[in-house]
């Protein structure tokens, strides 16, 4: 009878905290979950990401060879585009690292060269931070990277968007977001379609954006539901 009990008990707690996490995911789901657009590609697709990065001055970007700022001030980066090196920092780790050859990257722990059996493991959870951590600050720059392919889609309002689908490279492959533009062709939030959400088509802010001292316009702070990215400390030159 006690063990019986414990088990009711057990099974209490269980159901207490899973059964409001599934009615919120089947009430998000049921709510936002979008398919995948079917968009064309074709030069018109092109065009509309051209678009965008003028309004953006991608030339900027392109002229920027430092830049440095933290992610919801959990990770923080110093990015020497030139050399593509950049430092990651969280915690009491740092990794210098190597962008073109991540096996040369340096880690160290508490300021101390570290060689150890955690190293490689290291420099993997630093390339997933910054892989992730700057597309939040500079991904409608990189609409033109080896690996993208970009497709034009109509929206419910008729109105042209951009959809970009990574197909190598980054650590989430296959991954899409449809941009959506305002009459400049400046990004206001995108929509995402990626293997870490259960939901497709999830919206995300684009906006409050800063411009630093070389032309280069970056975002701020994003708004996805009711959460919010932060990206602070933001310098570049």
């Amino acid at each position: 009878m006690k063990f019986r009990k414990i088990f009711k008990i057990i099974g209490g707690i269980i159901v207490f905290f899973t059964l409001p996490t599934l009615l919120l995911f089947t009430f998000l789901y049921l709510r936002f979950n979008e398919p995948l657009p079917d968009g064309v590609q074709s030069k018109a697709a092109d065009d509309l990401a051209i678009t965008m990065l003028e309004a953006l001055d991608h030339q900027a970007f392109q002229n920027t060879s430092y830049l440095a700022w933290s992610f919801k001030n959990m990770h923080y980066y110093k990015w020497n585009k030139a050399d593509n090196i950049c430092e990651v920092r969280w915690k009491h780790v740092k990794v210098i690292l190597n962008l073109n050859n991540t096996a040369a990257s340096d880690v160290y722990i508490d300021n101390n060269i570290y060689n150890g059996q955690d190293r490689q493991k290291l420099i993997n959870r630093a390339t997933d931070y910054f892989n992730n951590d700057s597309f939040w600050l500079v991904a409608p720059y990189k609409v033109f990277d080896s690996g993208v392919e970009r497709r034009i889609v109509q929206t419910k309002d008729n109105k042209d968007a951009l959809l970009v689908t990574y197909t190598s490279g980054g650590s989430t492959p296959g991954d899409s977001y449809l941009w959506h533009l305002d009459s400049d062709g400046k990004p206001t939030h995108f929509q995402m379609w990626v293997s870490i959400l259960p939901i497709g088509g999830l919206e995300a802010s684009w906006n409050d954006w800063t411009t630093c001292e070389t032309g280069l316009q970056l975002p701020t702070f994003h708004k996805m539901l009711i959460l919010g990215i932060e990206l602070d400390g933001i310098e570049c030159r």
